[in-house]
């Protein structure tokens, strides 16, 4: 039987907050403009420098993982599942510490007891089909 540590499942959340940011932003379709694009001077374009960066869209496979990671909270109090997420979204422990109304040492000790029952439930596969070993590689 294959083990779960916090530290994996710690990763896991971490990987699939990553992997939902690189996803494509949804956007409300229905509006369009028919004007024709027109190509503006150089001395226009100074001041509208609006590029977007984006990062590059996640592998199937990450996404399934993120799927699967996000139906692991399901066995959390609601608590819980906000102080895992903000965590995995890396927010900091003084930020935390505030949402929580706690000092940093309750929070993490919180942190790792959510994280701990994920890793026991996993271990011992009572979360139906969540007992999959992280895939190593992108």
């Amino acid at each position: 039987m294959a083990e779960w540590t916090v530290e994996e499942v710690a990763a896991r959340f971490e990987e699939a907050t990553d992997t939902a940011r690189r996803l494509p932003r949804v956007r409300v379709q229905g509006y369009f403009s028919v004007w024709p694009a027109f190509v503006r001077e150089s001395w226009e374009r100074f001041g509208a420098d609006d590029h977007e960066y984006r990062l590059l869209p996640p592998s199937p496979e990450a996404i399934e993982r993120m799927l699967e990671t996000m139906r692991w909270v399901q066995c959390l109090e609601e608590e819980q599942r906000h102080l895992v997420w903000m965590r995995a979204k890396r927010y900091e422990w003084k930020d935390i510490c505030r949402r929580f109304g706690c000092d940093r040492t309750t929070a993490w000790r919180r942190w790792q007891r959510a994280l701990g029952i994920v890793a026991t439930r996993l271990t011992t596969k009572s979360l139906p089909n969540f007992g999959k070993r992280p895939m190593v590689g992108p």
